[in-house]
């Protein structure tokens, strides 16, 4: 299984669509909230979103969104990151509720050798998440440096660290 790519590997324009899709529960979203302490009400208090607000229930924290499509696209992206540079831009373009389900794909806007080292590149992406129904809820741009081939076998290969099972005696 590829889990993420070195800099050759990147096509300026390609469209990498994460799988499987994760559906947002009642529990995932108030875990969340209470890991960050966001204890915003429109999240958190059924009574309070149901009562008041314009989407008559609870919205799903719109970082957990963010976090949730960031963790999708490891296994396309930034698998083989050395790090993630920048987060340029982040909109939440419309709600999440509990129980939609949310799917992620990521376009590559752009790529460059580093300026510093020559065994890795800048790529530049754009993740877009969407429900279910198609309806598009999060766009975010980011730079990740990633590294070359040269950089991979410099250091051990695909699962550099990863230790050899030993045999057993009969």
């Amino acid at each position: 299984m590829q889990f993420g790519r070195t800099y050759e590997e990147f096509e300026v324009g390609a469209t990498y669509k994460h799988w499987p899709g994760k559906t947002v529960t009642e529990y995932d979203d108030h875990l969340f909230c209470l890991l960050t302490m966001n204890h915003h009400p429109l999240h958190m208090d059924t009574n309070y979103a149901e009562k008041t607000t314009d989407f008559g229930r609870n919205v799903v924290v719109g970082n957990y969104v963010y976090s949730l499509l960031l963790g999708m696209s490891v296994p396309d992206i930034s698998g083989k990151a050395i790090a993630n540079l920048e987060i340029e831009s982040l909109r939440h373009v419309a709600p999440t509720f509990h129980g939609d389900t949310i799917y992620g794909q990521t376009t590559v806007l752009g790529k460059w050798p580093s300026k510093s080292k020559n065994d890795r590149g800048i790529v530049h992406v754009e993740t877009k998440g969407y429900k279910q129904d198609g309806t598009l809820v999060c766009v975010f741009r980011r730079k990740v440096m990633v590294p070359t081939e040269t950089y991979i076998k410099e250091r051990g290969g695909e699962q550099p660290g990863r230790p050899e099972l030993k045999q057993q005696e009969k």
